[in-house]
């Protein structure tokens, strides 16, 4: 018997444009402006933006009315529209419960695994929380435990496990120096790309 397959899908970079990068732009602060696709370590990453976040006086209502205007990328829409009645889907996404849901109201609200802030009373962002290290990989994991096909997509380096992990992995529209660096997965530049990529390893019909 054939396993069922679950696609699970990175959020920013692949579904949506960067909310940091977003943020650096309405506050004007560049350091905000690096991304897992900059720095492969997630940790020194969040704390390098918590310590920016904490100088500048940047709130987590700031952040919201970034998301409030973020819309996901042009082909998107058809693309989840296409994978949803061949695959089940997962984001696993490194970005944070606390303003993530104006996004996934957008796509239907698919399940999506992401981690969690501390907020003080003035809406500081204090620190962030892991929902578990490692967590792409350890999902696709815990899925192919199950009994499923797992197929992952991803642009950046916090994307790498999952897509060692899963059944078959591809990137999409990465940074050159991450293809290089990762030459054995196959590359995306296109949603119709992607979907060809998907189609073949999932066993999907057209």
């Amino acid at each position: 018997m054939a396993k069922p397959v679950i696609t699970c899908l990175d959020m920013e970079g692949v579904l949506f444009p960067e909310i940091w990068l977003g943020l650096a732009d309405k506050v004007g602060v560049a350091e905000l402006r690096l991304t897992t696709r900059d720095i492969s370590d997630y940790d020194v990453l969040m704390k390098k933006r918590l310590d920016v976040l904490r100088t500048h006086r940047i709130t987590i209502h700031d952040i919201h009315d970034v998301v409030r205007t973020i819309a996901p990328l042009p082909g998107v829409p058809e693309f989840m529209a296409w994978l949803r009645p061949r695959s089940q889907i997962v984001i696993l996404s490194d970005t944070f419960y606390e303003f993530v849901q104006p996004l996934m109201e957008q796509l239907q609200f698919p399940t999506i695994f992401c981690h969690s802030l501390g907020i003080d009373a003035d809406g500081m962002i204090t620190d962030y929380f892991l929902r578990q290290k490692d967590q792409k990989r350890q999902a696709v994991r815990a899925l192919k435990n199950l009994q499923f096909r797992v197929l992952a997509g991803g642009d950046s380096y916090n994307d790498v496990s999952m897509l060692q992990e899963a059944d078959a992995g591809f990137f999409f529209c990465p940074p050159e120096s991450i293809v290089r660096e990762y030459p054995q997965f196959p590359v995306a530049k296109t949603y119709q790309e992607f979907q060809q990529y998907l189609e073949k390893a999932g066993g999907f019909s057209s």
